[in-house]
């Protein structure tokens, strides 16, 4: 289907492409300055160009994509497609990759301390740790970053939301590793996240409900200063293999919640704020309680250690500004406090709990929504 487009001498090229595919392209073309349609020029001129036939891409459940190909472009590629006994949405898609892959995020920078780790903490359960530590690890892998997230909660709600089985409790375990007792590596245990735009990128340590005895044997080990070291120690292995290292804490404040913190602080050689702690919230004032138990938690860590521990900043979560002054007053509050500061707002909308009910990454079930718009938001503050 084409319709002249003269302003150009271009014209109009309508396919179906799926929405992680055509979100990826978005961002990429966006961080590299590049307009969509040149992107995808030059993607079905490499693709025209090479002789062995490129991986197939899958464009199951695609949707309207519009781009602008030069004058006559169209025409022969779609003889080439055709040669190539593929269908054309498939020859799109395949394009579209290849210049993905051929042009990586600006934002992947070399790592010189290991990976970046980003803690989602507070005190406070409900307040969405589990929807915002995937959502913005998500967006990250979708730029391009290789992503650990790990289920810190003995509740293992996130791996349970993103469709996976938890570790059986005799089955080793993050805790097991951090207590010496894991059989094998940890490394055996990480699950690939393959939906969306990932690519390969994302992978989840998945939890175990061993976890609920982690505070009780850190409290009774005897080894020096394990309380705060088990964590890194546990993970260090991994870190080599990862840009970043998201982790969905309990809602406590015990000793696992140290050996969390501990991990994110500044390292040796290490830019202030290139790890730290992200603070998921609520527009009420119970989470305001619950913050001051953090920061408190924070700052005795910070001076007991001499170590440096980077509040990132807030996420204000299911923000719904119809509940009125409580809510809406809150909201200023947050961002009155200015550092750290409010990296983002996200709004009371159906597409997190529609991901959590359909066992979905949200970047996956609902790319285009309000919410996935602003976990890439956040992830793009943070990797800033």
């Amino acid at each position: 289907m084409t319709a002249p487009y003269s302003p150009d001498d271009r014209e109009k090229v309508v396919a179906k492409l799926p929405a992680a595919l055509r979100q990826e392209l978005k961002v990429r073309a966006a961080e590299l300055g590049v307009d969509i349609k040149d992107a995808v020029t030059e993607g079905v001129h490499a693709w025209r160009t090479e002789d062995s036939p490129r991986a197939q891409v899958d464009t199951s459940g695609g949707a309207s994509f519009a781009t602008y190909l030069p004058t006559g472009l169209y025409g022969e590629f779609k003889e080439d497609c055709k040669s190539r006994g593929i269908a054309f949405n498939q020859g799109l898609a395949q394009s579209i990759r290849l210049w993905l892959d051929s042009h990586p995020s600006p934002r992947r920078i070399p790592r010189t301390t290991g990976a970046r780790r980003l803690i989602f903490g507070n005190q406070k359960g409900g307040v969405g740790k589990t929807a915002t530590s995937a959502g913005v690890a998500e967006a990250l892998a979708e730029a391009g970053q290789r992503v650990l997230l790990i289920d810190f909660d003995p509740q293992c709600h996130l791996t349970k939301q993103l469709g996976y089985p938890m570790l059986d409790i005799d089955d080793p375990s993050l805790a097991k590793h951090m207590l010496g007792e894991g059989k094998g590596k940890l490394r055996d245990l990480l699950v690939p996240i393959e939906e969306g735009s990932f690519g390969g990128r994302l992978f989840l340590l998945p939890g175990c409900k061993d976890a609920f005895l982690l505070d009780a044997k850190l409290a009774t080990t005897r080894h020096v200063r394990i309380k705060e070291t088990a964590l890194e120690k546990a993970l260090e292995p991994l870190e080599s293999e990862f840009d970043y290292i998201v982790i969905d804490c309990p809602p406590s404040l015990g000793y696992s919640m140290d050996t969390a913190l501990y991990y994110g602080r500044t390292r040796d050689g290490e830019q202030a704020s290139a790890s730290g702690v992200l603070i998921p919230v609520l527009a009420e004032d119970s989470s305001a309680d619950a913050y001051d138990m953090l920061f408190d938690q924070i700052e005795d860590l910070t001076a007991d250690l001499d170590i440096d521990i980077s509040k990132l900043g807030f996420i204000v979560n299911m923000y719904d500004s119809r509940k009125g002054y409580i809510a809406t007053s809150s909201l200023d509050s947050w961002k009155a406090i200015g550092d750290p500061p409010v990296l983002g707002v996200i709004p009371e909308r159906k597409e997190q709990r529609e991901a959590a009910r359909l066992k979905q990454p949200l970047l996956t079930s609902a790319p285009d929504c309000e919410q996935s718009e602003v976990m890439r938001t956040i992830a793009l503050a943070v990797n800033g």
